[in-house]
């Protein structure tokens, strides 16, 4: 008996996983308007309301490919951090594994900081990340893989940072309550320029993806590269890091 539900267990794991596959296989190959459970129902040979089964709504998938994509992401930018020696090259080396991730995933990456699928709300980080296990949304995973770094990079190198006091009051009292949620020991200026890497690489890698960029420069990939890492040095050396 044991055996039978093991197995009907694998089966289900299986066709799941398959339904997903087939997902971002047409989020990827026709776009997000394709994508959809009588689509994905068609290509798998079943009926759309089969799926159900499997997933209770369009929505659900949704999220779950999110999850998906947010963990593969967070999975490439992690290792390539984990391939350097110190918390500087770590920057370097996540900031650029970001960027190579997304310019060659982009529609995995429209997924999920771009616009939702058609037919389904805007995708939540949060659910995202509770249906993956995880304590922490996939959104906050990698922008805290960056957080983290800059953290040791501090630790290590005391950078010049700004006052409280030069700080607007509404900024400053937001720096404080991300202190205390998360514990974090550094000044409210040193996370002020934590949030602001974040912010500028991330926004540096969406301006690219979504070609944004055509007022720096006429386009393709090594133009692109080029771009970011100029920005990324400037952001580098605010840090006291040199490349």
């Amino acid at each position: 008996m044991t055996m039978m539900v093991n197995r009907r267990e694998r089966v289900r794991a299986a066709t799941v996983q398959e339904i997903k596959d087939v997902a971002r296989r047409q989020l990827v190959t026709e776009g997000p308007a394709a994508v959809s459970l009588r689509a994905i129902a068609r290509e798998m040979g079943m009926t759309a309301p089969a799926l159900y089964r499997y997933f209770p709504s369009f929505e659900h998938l949704v999220q779950s490919l999110v999850s998906d994509v947010y963990d593969e992401a967070c999975s490439h930018v992690e290792t390539a951090a984990a391939s350097a020696q110190d918390s500087g090259a770590q920057l370097i080396a996540a900031a650029r594994a970001l960027r190579t991730w997304a310019v060659d995933h982009r529609a995995e990456y429209g997924l999920i900081f771009g616009s939702p699928m058609p037919g389904a709300p805007a995708a939540d980080p949060a659910r995202a990340g509770a249906a993956s296990g995880g304590a922490n949304s996939g959104a906050s995973r990698l922008a805290g893989i960056f957080y983290t770094v800059v953290e040791q990079i501090w630790e290590k190198n005391q950078f010049p940072i700004v006052t409280p006091d030069d700080l607007e009051p509404a900024l400053r009292d937001q720096l404080a309550q991300y202190r205390e949620q998360h514990s974090s020991s550094l000044p409210l200026g040193a996370l002020a320029l934590c949030a602001s890497t974040w912010v500028r690489l991330q926004g540096l890698v969406s301006l690219e993806v979504f070609n944004h960029l055509r007022f720096a420069y006429t386009g393709g990939s090594c133009e692109g590269e080029a771009f970011f890492n100029y920005q990324l040095a400037d952001i580098a050396a605010s840090l006291g890091v040199k490349e």
